[in-house]
């Protein structure tokens, strides 16, 4: 597609301006739906901040996991710029999951030790996550990344930053992923505005987003990003964060019930 503009000798991808959108699309809202409830958003724009942090190390941490087998290329560079390079090539691309991961665990801790609502922090991040993903994924189709299967009917890429993916017809999987984030985005929004389900937003969306992400998984056609036990490494992901969020729900919910039988004793 378009991978971006070369302005002297700078290169300003596509893939960072659609970034950029969706963070300041997502994350401005996230804060306005905060502060109409607590008058507050400085507060909230901290655990964002912290939270980005997290979620650079952990986006870039699990995609140098994925090359562990190319970890040992580290212990025998010839000089300290060659070991900078590999570095580079092995930790330098990202996984969304390691970044989610990341993010929430950062975000997570800041909410706690700052000790603010966690359960209307929590929604209002439920309400940026989807709708920031999803510009992301626009900017993933232009720059050719994560691209798809082939399909006779699909987009050729011929200027893809990412030589694999040119020359043939694919699905353009970012574009299908971009559109279920933003439905996902939609129904969540909706049920913050509806005041359903408060303070399970987030557990919404780490229930809907992995099936999603499991099923989209068989049309990617980037083998290099790594498969556990015959599973891309997203889709091994994407069990493990729908099963953890399902028995988060169960354990919380019935905690609530059990409260509220106390109480009514």
């Amino acid at each position: 597609m378009f991978p971006g503009f070369q302005i002297g000798k700078f290169f300003l991808g596509m893939y960072g301006i659609c970034t950029l959108v969706g963070i300041f699309t997502a994350f401005p809202l996230a804060l306005h739906l905060y502060k109409k409830k607590t008058g507050d958003w400085l507060a909230l724009l901290t655990v964002f901040l912290i939270g980005a942090a997290g979620l650079f190390l952990g986006m870039h941490l699990l995609y140098g996991l994925t090359n562990v087998s190319y970890w040992k290329l580290l212990f025998n560079a010839e000089s300290f710029k060659q070991w900078i390079e590999r570095f580079a090539a092995i930790f330098g691309g990202s996984v969304f999951y390691g970044g989610l991961i990341g993010g929430l665990c950062a975000g997570g801790v800041a909410i706690w030790k700052m000790k603010l609502p966690a359960a209307l922090a929590t929604d209002c991040a439920a309400v940026a996550i989807p709708l920031f993903h999803g510009f992301a994924r626009i900017g993933c189709f232009m720059g050719g990344c994560c691209y798809g299967v082939e399909w006779e009917h699909g987009v050729t890429f011929t200027n893809s930053l990412v030589e694999s993916a040119n020359g043939v017809p694919r699905v353009p999987i970012q574009l299908f992923e971009s559109g279920f984030e933003f439905l996902l985005f939609g129904l969540i929004f909706l049920l913050y505005t509806k005041n359903v389900l408060r303070g399970r937003l987030l557990c919404v969306y780490l229930l809907i987003y992995p099936v999603g992400r499991f099923i989209l998984e068989f049309w990617r056609g980037d083998e290099y990003r790594g498969f556990v036990f015959g599973l891309s490494t997203s889709q091994f992901i994407s069990i493990l964060v729908f099963t953890a969020s399902l028995l988060w729900l169960v354990i919380t919910s019935l905690r609530k019930k059990n409260k509220k039988i106390e109480g009514s004793v």
